[in-house]
Formats: C-alpha cells, structure tokens, sequence
C-alpha cells in the first residue's frame, strides 16, 4: 500500500511523566509497521502533551479559543483528505469523522470493516497511519501536530482494558509499598496509565528505551 507523500519531522521521545508524555515515534517504523500490517507490541499512539506554545520563546502568543478551533479543525480537513487519498490508492472502503476533542483534532475511520480486521488484535496498523497522518498535517501547516485517530472505535476499547492494568498495579503499589513496572507500551498505553494513576493520587514515570519503554508506579510518599 503506498501512501501519499509525507516528510517526517525530527522529533524524539524524552521526558515522559504524568503530565508530559511523548508521542514521538520514528517515521521509519511508522512505515515499516503499515507495510507489514497489511499482511499480518505496539497500539495506537497518544500524542504528547506539550503545549503548542514554547514557553521559552518570548514571541509566543497564546492561541484563543476560535484560533485554535480553526487550526484543530484545519488539521481535521488536511488528516481527512490524506486518509481519503490513502484510502481510495488502497481500494479500501470508509467514511472519516472530524471531530476536536479537547486540545487536539480526532479523526476516525469509520465503516472500514477490511481495514479495521487488519488493525487487531494489537493496533499495529493504525499506530503507523495515525503518525502518518501527523506528518502530512504537519507538511501542509508547518506546524506538529498532535491529531488522534482511530479505526472503528479500536481505541476507546483498548483504553478500558488498558485502564483494568493501571488499576491492577496501582492496587499492587499501594499493597506492598514499593514500586510496579508494567509491561512495555507504546506512548498512547503509557499515557493512559498515566492519567489512572494520577487520578488515583500516585507518582507514574516512563522508564526505559524504545520498545522497552515502561511505566514505573509509585506508592504515595
């Protein structure tokens, strides 16, 4: 399957935590994943959670509230049209929903029965096209963007079993006392993991390198 042009921005994934977890991942894999989905540890990735503004720059301005719909929704037209593109080199079938969902654009590829049977069991697939997509946004505006996608409602699944094991090991933390690795996950795992954990009043850190990045639960202080 091939895809509409996208040049890859250099980003890199560093500082995870509760309140910043990166979404970062290699273009490089993003593509080899899409290759290899068609045919066949990773699910859908979260975006990280920086602001678009840097706080360092003394020329940022803070976006408001029409702004940044208009550039969410900006981002909504482009994803819409790349993955309308994308869909049709592939012969594939689908609708696209745009949506903004709090800081952020959400798309969905919806009725795609084909494309949503090669994305299971583990979301391989649509982990490579939402980065992507991302980067054809961000071709066309400039700027990085942190647009989601899902195929199907994939994602809204997989975040509650997700949430069932942050809730396990947070138990474990609070029982014992001493800090619980979880498995290895990708951004979008992690940073739900995250936010059950601080929700439930505890101390999360991303551990780890590439593919053996984990999230550390510690027990209250």
């Amino acid at each position: 399957m091939s895809a509409p042009d996208a040049t890859a921005p250099d980003e890199s994934v560093a500082g995870e935590s509760a309140a910043d977890e990166s979404a970062a991942d290699d273009a490089v894999e993003a593509e080899a994943a899409l290759s290899g989905s068609a045919s066949a540890d990773s699910t859908p990735v979260e975006g990280d959670e920086q602001s678009s503004e840097d706080p360092e720059d003394p020329e940022a301005t803070v976006e408001t509230t029409e702004e940044r719909m208009r550039r969410l929704e900006e981002e909504g037209d482009i994803a819409a049209d790349y993955l309308e593109e994308l869909l049709d080199i592939a012969d594939l079938d689908g609708d696209i929903d745009i949506d903004v969902d709090g800081d952020r654009a959400s798309v969905e590829i919806a009725g795609a029965d084909k494309l949503a049977r090669l994305n299971r069991p583990k979301g391989e697939l649509l982990d490579a096209l939402q980065e992507l997509t991302r980067l054809a946004v961000q071709t066309r505006t400039g700027n990085r963007s942190r647009l989601m996608l899902d195929i199907g409602g994939f994602r809204a699944e997989h975040k509650g079993s997700l949430e069932g094991l942050a809730a396990t090991a947070i138990a474990e933390a609070k029982e014992s006392g001493e800090p619980v690795s979880m498995r290895p996950m990708n951004p979008f795992e992690r940073k739900v993991v995250h936010d059950v954990a601080k929700r439930e009043g505890l101390r999360s850190e991303s551990d780890g390198d590439g593919k053996n990045r984990h999230v550390v639960i510690y027990p209250a202080s």
